[in-house]
């Protein structure tokens, strides 16, 4: 400790006498100043692990992907990225001679399921009327039978295509099959494609994911329901999944929570932080100048009294449950209580009896 400094606190020392073990500190005005200690309440938020990384993402019942359902030209794009559709609404058409091919199959087949049916109904009067054997008539209504399930085939493909049947030709329309926001485009306009190649990607975006990253002593102390708050913003939602898995390079545990109200400010993909309340009330928000170390344990110096003998400091241990930043979560703190966040080395040098000769 520098002479100056010292100087300063002998004849405070002096004043108020040193601090012994679980004894308090009483400090006068004129100390306080001279130390310059400063008070905060502590922050009952129920903030479990203070601010949380955490990642929007968009729900996976919530998105669709326009894809091409066979391979073709992409002949046309209505929308781009961060554009608003409709369900049923055309967003692309695509040139496709595979779908031709499908529409003449379709037709073919429905065209000798047909011939068969009529083929089917004659043998069955002639069987009727004696005029021919019945081994005719069973290998008529197994064509028949068969011919059907093959015109069936065909139909069921077009519709996956999303090919129109009855006609031949015109280009193939890809709709949107939810009310979203286009988040990604997979082609550019004239350029050939494969079955099955990505188009649009469409979400809804509300509500929305927030995946947090928690550290394995937060997440065991959170529940189901729990609510969170987005950093620096008014937008809150709920827990609604804790994950049972541990990361094994970060030790944390992923949490996953839903948004509705103000889910519209955040953006999929958006690195944000989070605080999510606790079920433990005792676990208080502090800035990280508030704790000092005293006989390897972690302390505070809280206020429980002011009046006209002075103010009134009790030591009082705590465990630090996460440290982030500037800030820390520590359990021993009641809420409301006022603790020291400045001047606390100060207050450690009067509970050591530093400057005592």
């Amino acid at each position: 400790m520098s002479v100056p400094y010292r100087c300063l606190l002998l004849p405070l020392f002096a004043f108020i006498g040193y601090a012994t073990a679980g004894e308090p500190l009483v400090l006068q005005p004129a100390q306080i100043k001279a130390l310059g200690i400063e008070t905060a309440s502590a922050s009952q938020n129920g903030s479990a692990g203070g601010l949380l990384p955490a990642r929007v993402l968009v729900p996976n019942e919530q998105m669709r992907v326009v894809a091409a359902p066979v391979s073709g030209m992409v002949e046309m794009l209505a929308v781009a990225p961060g554009s608003s559709v409709k369900r049923g609404q055309v967003v692309a058409r695509l040139a496709s001679p595979q779908a031709l091919e499908l529409q003449r199959d379709a037709l073919q087949a429905g065209s000798q399921a047909g011939l068969l049916q009529q083929s089917l109904k004659r043998d069955e009067q002639l069987f009727a009327e004696g005029l021919i054997a019945e081994s005719r008539l069973q290998a008529t209504r197994a064509a028949a039978a068969q011919a059907s399930a093959q015109a069936s085939e065909r139909r069921q493909g077009l519709t996956m295509a999303g090919v129109a049947p009855g006609k031949l030709g015109g280009p193939l329309a890809l709709t949107a099959a939810i009310d979203g926001v286009v988040l990604e485009q997979g082609v550019q306009l004239g350029q050939r494609v494969e079955s099955s190649a990505l188009i649009y990607r469409i979400a809804k975006l509300s509500p929305l994911w927030v995946e947090i990253q928690a550290p394995v002593e937060v997440a065991a102390s959170l529940r189901e329901g729990n609510p969170i708050k987005i950093a620096h913003s008014d937008v809150v939602g709920k827990l609604i999944s804790i994950g049972r898995a541990v990361d094994a390079a970060s030790q944390t545990v992923l949490l996953r929570a839903e948004v509705s109200k103000g889910a519209e400010t955040l953006r999929p993909g958006q690195v944000i932080e989070v605080e999510i309340a606790g079920t433990n009330g005792a676990q208080q928000r502090l800035p990280a100048s508030a704790l000092a170390r005293n006989e390897g344990a972690t302390v505070t110096f809280v206020q429980t009294a002011s009046d006209n003998k002075g103010v009134t400091f009790e030591v009082r241990p705590v465990r630090v449950i996460t440290q982030g930043g500037d800030s820390v979560t520590v359990d021993g703190i009641k809420p409301g209580e006022k603790v020291a966040i400045k001047g606390v080395s100060g207050l450690k040098a009067m509970l050591t009896g530093v400057g005592k000769e």
